[in-house]
């Protein structure tokens, strides 16, 4: 389900530390805007409208293999320093403090339209 819930202890809490020092090292560089870390797929349900408008859920997805974890929304001035906030946090350390080198999506938040976009 999710893996880093079998890690062992020192691990997860080392794993769990950079989280929470790289979510402070941005904010003081006034870079972060938010940070959430998500609950495991196990508990994710798929809502839609339903004809009368109630909510219809559908779930679990356990052949899933890739989730989002949790995200961080951050304020840059280039996409480059996004990708370098994103491969700092792609080598979070895993099982024995390897680096994970987990992928890491990056988009921009939209604020409107796309510019190319004909209105």
């Amino acid at each position: 389900d999710y893996q880093v819930m079998s890690w062992p202890k020192k691990d997860l809490e080392a794993h769990i530390a950079f989280m929470i020092g790289f979510a402070k090292k941005l904010g003081a560089a006034g870079e972060l805007v938010g940070a959430e870390g998500l609950a495991s797929p196990s508990q994710a349900k798929l809502v839609r409208a339903g004809n009368d408008g109630k909510p219809v859920t559908d779930g679990i997805f356990p052949e899933t293999k890739e989730f989002l974890a949790g995200y961080w929304i951050v304020q840059v001035d280039s996409a480059e320093r996004a990708y370098q906030i994103a491969a700092e946090a792609s080598a979070a350390p895993g099982v024995g403090g390897a680096p994970l080198n987990m992928g890491i999506e990056v988009r921009e938040v939209m604020s409107g339209p796309p510019k190319d976009h004909d209105a």
